[in-house]
Order: structure tokens, then C-alpha cells, then sequence
């Protein structure tokens, strides 16, 4: 349960990495990177453990630098999605208040 605990906040402080360094993120919150990156880690090392690679000689690193790696990844196309995606939302909303 020790190694859980290790990967959920290598995964948070992770998604907090890719908040602080996207150029658009005052268009989400802080948390929402953060909160993906553990999640997906959370999620990967309870397949990984639950697969039997936790107990593997020479494979025991899995569980633990995989999730991180997923979950830092899932939190940089989460940031580059809802940047994108806010950022345009914005735009075309700022548009239609400006021509009304």
C-alpha cells in the first residue's frame, strides 16, 4: 500500500508540473491535470498489481515508474485538450458578445 501512496503523489505533483507549465492554464483549474495524472496512475498500478507484476524478480519498477509515466502523460493531453478547447470556447464567445 506504500508503493500506492509513493505513485498517487508522484502523479499529483506531476499533474501540477504540466499545470504550471502550460501557457493557457489559467483557462482550467490547477486541480484537473492533478486529478487526471492520479487517477490514470491510480488506475494503472491497481491493473499492474492485480496482473502479478508487483511480486516479478526484476520487473518490481513497473508498478512503480509506470503509472507515474501514464499519468503524467494523460495530465500533459488533458492540459493541451482543455487549453485548446477553453481557449476557443472563449474566443468564440468573446465574438458573439463583441457583434451583439
Amino acid at each position: 500500500m506504500l508503493s500506492l501512496t509513493i505513485v498517487v503523489l508522484a502523479a499529483a505533483a506531476a499533474g501540477f508540473i504540466v499545470w504550471a507549465n502550460d501557457k493557457r492554464h489559467a483557462k482550467y483549474g490547477a486541480g484537473v491535470p492533478a486529478g487526471v495524472s492520479v487517477a490514470v496512475a491510480a488506475l494503472a498500478w491497481i491493473i499492474l498489481m492485480a496482473a502479478g507484476f508487483g511480486y516479478l524478480p526484476g520487473l518490481t519498477w513497473i508498478p512503480w515508474v509506470l503509472p507515474i509515466v501514464l499519468g503524467a502523460a494523460a495530465a500533459t493531453a488533458a492540459a493541451i485538450y482543455l487549453g485548446r478547447s477553453r481557449a476557443r470556447q472563449d474566443t468564440e464567445r468573446l465574438t458573439a458578445i463583441l457583434r451583439a
